[in-house]
Parts: C-alpha cells; structure tokens; sequence
C-alpha cells in the first residue's frame, strides 16, 4: 500500500495554522523521543526508524511555509516564516546535543553491526557524526554556546536572503530614450515597455530576466553600468552580516575541535581537507587561464573592431559577447526563443526522459499557490513513483534563480506503508503574457535540465530509510552530480528534436540552427570556468579563519588578482548578495559545482562515447546513482556506476578547455 500524497494547501489564510501544527509536531516529537528513550532494549526497526519517521513528519509541515517564504514572498509569510526558524533551529541543537539519544544510536550500531543492512549502517553512522557535529560531546556550557550560535546563525542567514529579496524589489531604472532599448528583441521590449505622463517609457529590475536583458541588449553603456552596479551593490546592510555570521562560524567550529569553519563544513563531504579542495581549484584554474585569456583578447579585438575604445568591463561583457556569438555562429539567444516555447520544452523533456530512463509523467489537476504552477504524476514501467511541480516563470515576490526543494521522501512508514516522493522545480524564466508564452532562452533550457536532474536523484530513489533517500545523506560536493550530468543533454540534436517546435507556426528547429548551438555551447568557456573557480575559492578561503567582512573584501580582491581575467570595478560589492554562501547551504562548499562536475562529465562522456549500449547505461546510471539517494557514498556508487574513479580532465573535455597533452599531440 501507499500513502496519499500531501496536497498544497498553505496559503496567507491559513499560514497561522500551519504554524501551528508545525509548533504541535515539535511538542509531539519531544514527547515520543522520551517514549523511545525508555524502551529498555533499543533497536534499530524500535528507534532509529520510529525517530526518522518523526522528523520526516516535521519535515513535511514547515515544507509549505518555508515554500512560500521564497516563491509567494509577503510581510505575512516572512512574519511567520521569521518566527518558526529559532524555534525549529533550538529544537533541532537541542535534540542534536542529547547524549541520551547518541549513546542510544551509538550502542545499537555496536549491538547491530552484524546484521545491519549497509544502507542501515550509513544511517546510523551519519546520525552519530550528526550529533558529534552539534556539540553532544562538550560540557554543558559549551553545548549551550552551540545552540547559541546556530540560531542565530538560521536567524542572520534568513535576514541575509530577505535583505537580498527587499533590495531586488525595491530597485528600478527607467529609461525614456527608445535609442538606449533599441537593440532590445521584441518581447523583451514589450515586457519593459508602459506609459507614463503619455510617454512609452521602459522599465528595467534586479530581477531576472530583467537585468539580464538590458546587460544583454542594452545599448547605452552608461545605462548598462548603471544597472549593473545596482546589481552588484545590493543589500550593503549584508556587510555587517556577512561580518557576524563568519565570526560565529569561526566560534562554532572552534567549539567543535575543528581549526576552521572550512574544516568543519568537510567533515560530511567527499573532499578530505581545504587544502585538497583549493589545490583541485587552483589546478583547473591554471589549466584554463591560458584559454581564458586568449578568450578575452578575443572579445576585446571584436569590441574595438565596433567602436569600444577601452577594453571590455564587467559590464559590457554580457553585451559584447553576445554580439560576438552572433559573429562567430551566427547565433542570436532571441532566434532560439521562438522554438523554446515552456511547455513545448517541459513536454520534449518528458519524452527524452522517457527514452532515458523509461519514465512517464501525467499532468493532474492538484491545489497549487500560482495559476502557473503545473503539477505531475511521474510512472516508471506503469507503475507510479512520485510527484513533480513545475513553477517556472518570474514574477514579483519570488526569489531569483532556479533550484529544486523535496517536500516528501521515499521511504517506508512505520506500518510498512510506502511513502512516495514529492519534488519541486522552481525558476523564474520570461513569464507568460495575454499575446506570448513563455520563451525560454538556450541556458533556460540547459537550467531546466539541471533542476530536473536534482528532481529525478530525489524521485527515483528506491531507499526505504527516509534519512538517506533521495538527496537526504548525499554528500554535499557530489549533490550536484545528476543534475550537472542531465543539462549536458539539453543541447544534444536528438534531444532538442523533442521539442523545438516554432510556437506560432509549429515548424521544427532547423537542423543548421541546431549546429550552431551546439558549436557554440563552450563559447567562453574558459572565462565562465575561472568565474566558478573565483566564488569557489572566495567562499573556501574566507571560512579558513575569523574575517571581518573588510578582511573577506581583501581575500576576494587577491583571489581575482589570482583567478579572474575580467576585473570588475572597485565598486563590486558582490559578496553582499553571495546567498549560496550566506544563506544557503554552500558555506564552504561552493566547490561543489565543480567537485561534482568531474564526475557528471565523465559520466556525460561515457554515454556519448558508448551509443550502442545507452539502454543499458541508462539502466546501470538508474539502478547505480539515482535510485540509491544518499545510502552509499558517492565515491562508492560512482566507481559501481564507471567501474573506476573518476578523471578530472573530463571536466576539461567537455567545456571545450584545451588540455596540455592534447595541444602537444
């Protein structure tokens, strides 16, 4: 038997409520952990599970309000939201410091070992170093410090994001000269476009798609900088957070035994130390700054040959180089749009999926929180396995970018019940208007892709303990590896076959459009390479130590001296508004995107070099990572997946970086 799955019911009407029973579901834990504690011969099936069982629950409650908190943003949520994270924090350092409940999971793994599953091992040993990580061995006084500082920690990084989300609101730029939008493509135009005092004047936000249309378009480069340094001084009040959070930090990890936040922070994670993570860096650093440099000599020649007189800054680099992508594939982002229509492209994706991985998805009618929101039953060989929403396009409210949050986990319930997953895909592409769709840009398609294959790591898991099921118990350097390995595809010309469809005539992309796409993927590759490499070995450096968010201005500013090949102006500000770092869960693991891609490239490359043999690749891909979730370290499962560890020069392969034996071949 199965359980329903949990409906979208939370809205501003009944958020109080909600509260509420998250409040309940804390009180109610409290008191069944006490039960479980005076059972007096503690097992694995009579502890450990009926424990998983309660945070899953609690889980699932809070899911809706912290949901809401980042696509239907209001002073409403943010109130309730705001409330709830001190309160679910304590509670959670709290139980985390329970000596009773540690040495209850460290006796049973001793009593069990021996018939213990290993996914059931994995469990208890990642429940163990949980509670080590929170302080359960220190005195008293310490432990209390700890909870201390991870509240306030939950409370500076929620301010952090919600100061980040009132500074994009709050800013616009109008321009009122049409000669300064003229470049603009038409919908991009429209969308910008209102009357004021008589007058058609054009609007430009923080927000994406926005701000990336005027970087993209804008010709006026006044306006262009102007826009820009808005962007990149956003939220100043972060500075003083930014100051506190890596100070309480530093104490944290100092109150665990560890040197530094960084050391801390890799203790669950694939890499083994910060000196490992900064020396992989600087060694695709120093294998891409050649290509990198050549690149921008490139873009600087070209922009010269077109009347810039200086070199191109932070701010043209966007302008520019799209001109020259045009140039050099004769390939316009806007030429693409008309045949990624949304749903056409929701729809292409399914099928490949389907050819992949033999998964089919069902459009139901199910509550959601915005009209545009799509909501799907996922079927693999007939059977269902899941729910997936989509809430892809932008609007005022909602936090930038794109990710993917579970609210239910696969698991098995207390009477054996199967627990099915729920996944959520969240971006904020063109929104929809009365006369057009949304049009999806190439990378909008490449970031569906991605998000889809965070989605399909959390719904295909076939784990029945929920705390190493799907994400859950994967290490944070190689969570990124389905979704990295999925958006290599994006660009594939069978793949876009699925779906590229002109949304007006419905005439199939044509196949010379589809080349230059895919000769153009690695455009620049080296240059947005060593952009990743800068944020990764910015945010792992500054947690090495107590720094002042002068101090962390400094370390960024040597780190581009560096890495970067385009230095922004004095004025960047760009840690203000750095919330991978500061208000998610990237603090000392930025590297993780290109941890991870080492191994979704070798993967990516193992698929495209063995055509013959897909099916059963796709199989072994299904059966080896996907539906293991977190029960195996990643190490393990890739090298069951490959049959060998994985090749860093992989990763060079396939972003188009020229690698020294091959020029010397």
């Amino acid at each position: 038997m199965g359980r329903d799955f949990p409906e979208f019911m939370v809205d501003e009407s009944n958020i109080h409520r909600q509260k509420s029973l998250v409040i309940k579901q804390i009180e109610k834990n409290r008191e069944e952990i006490e039960k479980l504690l005076s059972i007096p011969e503690k097992s694995y099936s009579n502890f450990v599970r009926p424990y998983q069982i309660l945070h899953t629950k609690l889980t699932e409650l809070f899911f809706p309000i912290s949901h809401l908190n980042y696509v239907k943003n209001s002073p409403k949520v943010q109130e309730v939201y705001s409330s709830l994270i001190p309160v679910i924090t304590e509670y959670y350092t709290q139980i985390g410091q329970d000596k009773r409940i540690y040495t209850a999971f460290k006796e049973i793994y001793e009593k069990e070992e021996q018939v213990l599953s290993e996914t059931e091992k994995k469990v208890l040993k990642d429940l163990i170093k949980d509670f080590e990580l929170s302080g359960v061995g220190l005195e008293k006084e310490k432990r209390e410090r700890v909870k201390e500082i991870n509240i306030k920690l939950s409370q500076l990084q929620n301010q952090f994001e919600q100061n980040l989300l009132n500074a994009t609101d709050s800013y616009e730029m109008i321009i009122e000269d049409y000669e300064d939008v003229k470049e603009l493509p038409e919908v991009e135009l429209k969308n910008a476009q209102f009357e004021k005092d008589g007058k058609t004047v054009y609007r430009f936000t923080l927000h994406q798609p926005s701000y990336i249309s005027y970087m993209t378009y804008g010709t006026n480069r006044e306006k262009r900088e102007q826009l820009y340094r808005a962007y990149v001084t956003r939220a100043p009040e972060n500075e003083n957070i930014i100051t506190e959070i890596l100070s309480l930090r530093h104490e944290l990890a100092s109150l665990l035994g560890f040197k530094n936040f960084a050391e801390l922070s890799l203790e669950k994670k694939m890499a083994q130390s910060p000196e490992e993570v900064i020396n992989f860096l600087r060694e695709l650093a120093i294998k891409s700054k050649p290509q990198a440099e050549e690149e921008y000599d490139q873009l600087n020649r070209f922009a010269r040959s077109i009347g810039l007189e200086d070199d191109v800054q932070a701010y043209d680099f966007a302008y520019y180089s799209e001109k020259l992508k045009k140039k050099l594939y004769n390939i316009n982002d806007e030429d693409y749009k008309p045949y990624f229509e949304k749903n056409a492209v929701v729809k292409g994706l399914f099928n490949f999926l389907n050819k992949l991985f033999r998964l089919e998805f069902e459009q139901i009618k199910a509550p959601v929180w915005h009209p545009t929101v799509s909501v799907f039953h996922l079927y693999r060989k007939g059977k269902i396995i899941g729910r997936l929403y989509l809430d892809l396009e932008a609007r005022k409210g909602k936090r930038d970018g794109a990710w993917m949050d579970e609210w239910a986990t696969y698991h098995k319930d207390l009477e054996g019940n199967t627990v099915l997953p729920v996944a959520f895909i969240v971006a904020n592409f063109s929104p929809s208007s009365e006369e057009t769709p949304s049009l999806l840009r190439p990378y909008d398609v490449e970031t569906l892709f991605h998000e889809m294959g965070h989605a399909l790591h959390h719904l295909l898991s076939r784990v029945e303990e929920p705390f190493v099921s799907g994400i859950s118990g994967v290490e944070w350097d190689a969570v990124e590896f389905p979704s990295q390995f999925l958006e290599k595809f994006a660009y594939e010309p069978s793949v876009l076959k699925e779906f590229a469809y002109h949304y007006k005539t419905g005439e199939s992309i044509p196949e010379e459009m589809i080349e230059r796409l895919k000769q153009s993927k690695n455009f620049m590759s080296a240059l947005s390479m060593l952009r990743q490499i800068e944020f990764a070995l910015f945010d792992m450096l500054i947690h090495m130590d107590r720094y002042t968010a002068r101090e962390v201005q400094d370390i960024l500013n040597q780190v581009r001296e560096e890495v970067a090949v385009i230095k922004p102006p004095p004025y960047n500000r760009f840690q203000w508004s750095f919330s991978h770092i500061f208000a998610g869960g990237y603090a000392a693991g930025y590297y993780s995107y290109k941890w991870a891609e080492v191994l979704s490239a070798d993967a990516y490359l193992m698929f495209i070099n063995s055509e013959e043999y897909i099916e059963d690749l796709a199989e072994k891909f299904y059966t080896e990572i996907l539906s293991k979730g977190g029960s195996r370290p990643a190490k393990e499962l890739f090298k069951n997946f490959a049959g060998r560890e994985p090749d860093i020069d992989a990763l060079l392969k396939v972003s188009g970086i020229k690698i020294p034996q091959e020029e010397e071949a």
